[in-house]
């Protein structure tokens, strides 16, 4: 069992939703990129959403999230995993990132979208509890990662597409 951290916020002062992972898999890890293993469909789906080629060079696809007005990061800051799956990784081990102090700088989010269950429990459990931002609105949408096979990528995508559909406000 290996001790893994997770990367920084990707996140424009002007964000307007913010879309959080669990712990970024063994392939994001090793690549120090978001969503990094070449089946997980978080770049197709969100190029798609957002008008920009998922092949572009990452930091190109960070400067189009942060165009758009989306925020990107993880729940978990560190935790105790050994492999990808976020059914591995140890409950005890858990330290969340520190949301107070990010939604404090990024003013204008009131939506945070879920990239899966695990995404979501993860907040609700070691965030939520000590958060204190009335009005913000939570939506959990299908994990775009290839473990979950559930829902193909059309019916993932129709879900993802919340992420537009929401005013501008």
């Amino acid at each position: 069992m290996s001790v893994v951290q997770g990367f920084p916020p990707v996140a424009a002062a002007d964000a307007r939703l913010l879309i959080l992972g669990s712990m970024p898999g063994r392939a994001s890890l090793d690549a120090g990129r978001y969503y990094a293993h070449p089946r997980n469909a978080f770049w197709p789906i969100v190029g798609e959403l957002l008008g920009f080629a998922p092949e572009l060079p990452y930091v190109q696809r960070l400067q189009a999230l942060q165009a758009a007005g989306v925020a990107l990061w993880d729940v978990i800051a560190a935790c105790e995993r050994a492999g990808s799956l976020d059914a591995d990784i140890v409950a005890g081990s858990v330290h969340a990132n520190d949301f107070s102090a990010f939604f404090a700088v990024h003013r204008q989010i009131r939506d945070v979208f879920f990239n899966g269950a695990a995404a979501e429990q993860a907040f609700r459990r070691h965030v939520l509890p000590g958060l204190a931002l009335p009005g913000l609105r939570l939506h959990r949408l299908p994990s775009t990662s290839p473990a979950h096979a559930a829902l193909d990528r059309a019916a993932k995508l129709a879900a993802w597409s919340a992420i537009v559909a929401l005013p501008n406000k």
